[in-house]
Parts: C-alpha cells; sequence; structure tokens
C-alpha cells in the first residue's frame, strides 16, 4: 500500500513523512511540479493522494483539482493537509470529495485502508481456493461418471496387470494371422521300370 505526499522539498518535510509512515504505508513523496508528480502518481497507482497546502497553496489547490479529475485518479482517495483558513471555503466548494484532515487523521484513514486492502485480499484468496476444490470435485465426478458410462472400472490397476490387459487388448483388434500351409514339392521323377 502506498501513499503519494506532494509537498514541496522544506525542513520539516521529512519529520511529516515520517509521521505518515508510521500508519505501515509506503509513503512516495513528490513535488507538486508538473509533470512530475503526475508521471509518479500514473506508474505507481497509489492507494490515496495527500497534498500539503503548507507552501503555495494555490499552486497546491491546483494541483489537487487535476488530481481529482484525471482519468488515473479520479477513483483515487484525495486529503487535504495544512489547507489555510482564508482558502477553506474555496477549497471544500471545489474539491468537495477530498478529506481535509490532520496528519494523524490521515495516519488513522491509511490504516483503515490497509485494514480493508487486507480483508479484500483474504476474501479473493478464501474464493479462489473455493473455486479450485470445486473445480476439482467436478474434474473428479466428470471422469467417474465417464468410466462407468464406458463400462470401465473406475479402480486404478496395477501397471503389471495393465500392461497384460493392453497386450490382450492389442491381440483381440489385430487381424487373425493367416495359416500358411507349407508348399508341396514336385515329385522327383522317378527312373522308369526296366523290362
Amino acid at each position: 500500500m502506498s501513499l503519494l505526499y506532494l509537498h514541496f522539498e522544506s525542513d520539516e518535510r521529512p519529520a511529516r513523512v515520517q509521521k505518515l509512515a508510521k500508519s505501515g504505508a509506503h509513503v512516495i513523496v513528490a513535488e507538486p511540479k508538473w509533470p512530475g508528480f503526475w508521471e509518479i502518481a500514473k506508474r505507481e497507482k497509489p492507494v490515496a493522494v495527500a497534498v500539503d497546502f503548507t507552501y503555495a497553496p494555490s499552486h497546491a489547490l491546483e494541483t489537487a483539482d487535476y488530481i481529482s479529475k484525471a482519468r488515473e485518479t479520479r477513483e483515487t482517495p484525495l486529503y487535504l493537509l495544512r489547507v489555510p483558513e482564508d482558502r477553506l471555503e474555496m477549497v471544500q466548494k471545489r474539491l468537495p470529495q477530498a478529506g481535509i484532515v490532520t496528519e494523524s487523521e490521515l495516519s488513522e484513514k491509511l490504516a483503515q485502508i490497509e485494514r480493508e486492502a487486507v480483508a479484500r485480499a483474504l476474501e479473493k484468496k478464501e474464493a479462489a481456493a473455493v473455486a479450485r476444490r470445486s473445480a476439482a470435485a467436478a474434474k473428479k465426478a466428470a471422469r467417474k461418471a465417464s468410466g462407468l458410462a464406458q463400462g470401465k472400472p473406475t479402480a486404478k490397476k496395477p501397471k503389471a496387470a495393465a500392461a497384460k490387459l493392453h497386450a490382450l487388448e492389442r491381440r483381440k483388434s489385430a487381424p487373425p494371422a493367416r495359416k500358411t500351409t507349407p508348399k508341396k514339392r514336385p515329385k522327383a521323377a522317378r527312373p522308369a521300370k526296366q523290362k
């Protein structure tokens, strides 16, 4: 699970990244400059994007607006940090789907997203196991049914017995061998009787 954290380079950025990393999320840090943040967002496909408004709030607002409307990140949860009071109403009007949160609230939300992702992965794994078992049972039933339909016993035979049976079937299916009669030898000419 990864979080794309957009924040301009500053002295406090490393400490803020460490706080967010405590949630268990892999934090990808980038500056909200075009096209760098966008290339990272497309490549990494984060589970959430956080935009920090500490520096250049109007620039951060434009970045958040772009992320919220772009096809690749439209469904990605968007969180805004440190939105100035004088811009709060405009931000809420322009980005109603974005959550305005503190770092601790964001960490809690990331932990919740992680729990939900683990639960979904576990459900998928269990569903796949059930599907495999069902497929194996169906395959076994089909084999058993085809064996009974052909009149063959379903129990496996030892290799030696199977080899003998195969040889016997081969002999039965082969055309009968022609009997050859020995050719008669021409009789040797006898000497004529002398009188």
